[in-house]
């Protein structure tokens, strides 16, 4: 079976468009399907019958009614013929699945899945589209759904691969580039399978693609290496600027997004990222937060940055008292 075009073609004609993308034109389809070759030839019109005796009665001729009833009869097969041959025209079986549609729905998520912020990718989401909505009419809705969640699985594995042998100087940093490409990736994805999340994933299994799809990040990527990433991140939480504040934002506010429950695992890096994860302050703790603050000071100090005159020590002071009033506040003192 010869490739389906996956563009609509533009026509003089109004066309109608049925569940398999079968375009009908309002002149009529068996000529459009069989050609006009094979329909009887219009011809002049033919004279009209002689009237007998004056009655007005024409065409009784033996026969005559007899002759019209076949010719409707003939017409009709024309019509049903027509509409079955262009039924099984459309027709996409799995090998066609296989060879023609799923290689381009592969290629298309492999350049999602790659792609950097910014990037240009050569794809026309209306044709991706287009081939997802033909898959789902034809049936193919269940091997569709199980060949995307291989190809984002085989995916994810390399990517894990890729972070184990990363060195701890660079580990967090690609995390958060692996995570942030993902979830980049979902955005484009999720949108063009919307077919099939409606009428298969929602409907038949009672689940929700991007709820699918983020699991798989967290079964095959972040479960693997939350215990080496959390020690990093407390290290550099402790040592100011090693990586930016942006970088450790995203990767703590994604981990809270896959899997909530590893708050536990730090709560204190959480806390200064996500609200309302640690209980509210009590007037008691104002000293120990104020301490802290303090510690956190003493350490700025010894990475150089110092004070240069009286002034910036008293404004430092300020800073000191305001910040435990902040802290207090962003903990919910009352």
């Amino acid at each position: 079976m010869e490739e389906e075009s996956m563009e609509e073609e533009g026509g003089g004609e109004a066309m109608m468009d049925d569940q398999n993308h079968n375009n009908w034109g309002a002149g009529g389809y068996g000529r459009h399907l069989l050609g006009e070759r094979l329909l009887p030839p219009a011809g002049p019109p033919r004279p009209a019958a002689p009237e007998h005796n004056g009655a007005g009665l024409r065409g009784c001729e033996p026969g005559a009614a007899a002759g019209r009833a076949g010719a409707a009869g003939a017409i009709a097969a024309i019509n049903i013929s027509a509409s079955t041959s262009k039924f099984l025209m459309n027709v996409i079986t799995i090998e066609d699945y296989k060879s023609t549609y799923w290689p381009k729905l592969d290629s298309a998520i492999d350049q999602l899945l790659t792609q950097s912020p910014g990037d240009y990718i050569p794809i026309s989401y209306e044709q991706i589209y287009s081939c997802v909505y033909k898959c789902v009419c034809q049936q193919h809705s269940e091997q569709m759904y199980s060949d995307l969640i291989k190809k984002i699985t085989n995916h994810l594995e390399r990517v894990s691969k890729e972070l184990q042998a990363s060195p701890p100087d660079l580990y967090i940093e690609r995390f958060n580039v692996a995570l942030g490409q993902y979830m980049g990736a979902l955005q484009s994805i999720v949108p063009l399978f919307i077919y099939m999340n409606k009428f298969y994933i929602e409907t038949k299994l009672n689940r929700d693609l991007k709820d699918d799809l983020i699991k798989l990040f967290t079964e095959h990527v972040a479960e693997k290496h939350i215990y080496n990433l959390m020690p990093l991140l407390l290290e550099a939480q402790s040592t100011p600027f090693q990586i930016t504040p942006s970088t450790m934002a995203n990767i703590v506010k994604g981990l809270y997004t896959l899997r909530p429950e590893w708050v536990q695992m730090a709560p204190a890096l959480f806390s200064k990222f996500i609200p309302n994860i640690l209980p509210p302050a009590v007037e008691s703790e104002l000293q120990e937060y104020a301490a802290q603050d303090q510690k956190l000071q003493r350490e700025l100090i010894q990475n150089g940055f110092t004070r240069g005159d009286q002034s910036r020590k008293r404004a430092g002071e300020e800073l000191t008292y305001n910040g435990s009033s902040a802290c207090a506040s962003s903990r919910g003192y009352r």
